[in-house]
């Protein structure tokens, strides 16, 4: 076996393409349901400018055959104790993996989709530690903590459809809210679409790191 395939996740890793050891800002790509390591790719290579490094893992779980991140009992309700072992089990994975390809986990951010945005508020929640920031496309409440992390320092960028059908205006709200009570640094913006991504999800996006990644 591979030391790579030794990580547990399935996974693309492209290095960055102006790699400082230690110091280069590295993006964790969360697809959402029935995506792969491959569906988010292209739309890193849009909101980076500075090429960041991408760590792009598979979701291990499968519903109908199409991979997720973690279990759900139906449509907005989670299976919340695969929720935080899988939680866990990515933190790790995130971990191992900055040892392996040498980057530096304090410059991670994690970029999510639907399912993969919800396991990336997630991390933040339960292990802040393994994440700079995150941007949260079509993101909920992921589970309700017992204590509130403190995440002052942390940039987040949420963007959320203001027709979408699977996440209501009130699940993107409560997340806004809940991450506002951390102490990060958060930001919302509402698109006139549904579920699905827009031009101006991902260009607002690049604004957004660009503005508070800066080199």
């Amino acid at each position: 076996m591979k030391e790579k395939d030794q990580l547990g996740f399935i996974h693309q890793f492209i290095p960055s393409v102006h790699h400082k050891p230690g110091r280069s800002m590295t993006l964790l790509l969360l697809h959402g349901t029935g995506g792969d390591e491959n569906d988010l790719i292209p739309i890193a290579r849009i909101i980076d400018t500075a090429g960041a490094s991408i760590l792009s893992p598979r979701g291990k779980v499968l519903e109908n055959g199409m991979p997720r991140f973690f279990r759900r009992l139906s449509e907005g309700v989670f299976d919340i104790e695969d929720l935080k072992f899988r939680t866990y089990e990515l933190a790790d994975f995130l971990q191992n993996a900055s040892k392996f390809y040498k980057f530096d986990p304090e410059e991670t951010i994690a970029v999510g989709y639907s399912n993969g945005a919800n396991i990336a508020a997630s991390l933040l929640l339960l292990r802040p530690e393994a994440l700079a920031g995150a941007v949260l496309f079509r993101a909920m409440v992921p589970f309700e903590p017992e204590s509130v992390p403190n995440l002052s320092g942390k940039h987040i960028f949420m963007s959320a459809g203001l027709h979408d059908p699977i996440i209501p205006s009130r699940g993107t709200k409560d997340l806004f809210n809940l991450l506002r009570k951390t102490g990060s640094n958060v930001s919302l913006k509402w698109q006139n679409s549904g579920h699905q991504l827009t031009q101006s999800d991902v260009s607002e996006a690049r604004e957004w790191l660009s503005a508070s990644f800066a080199a």
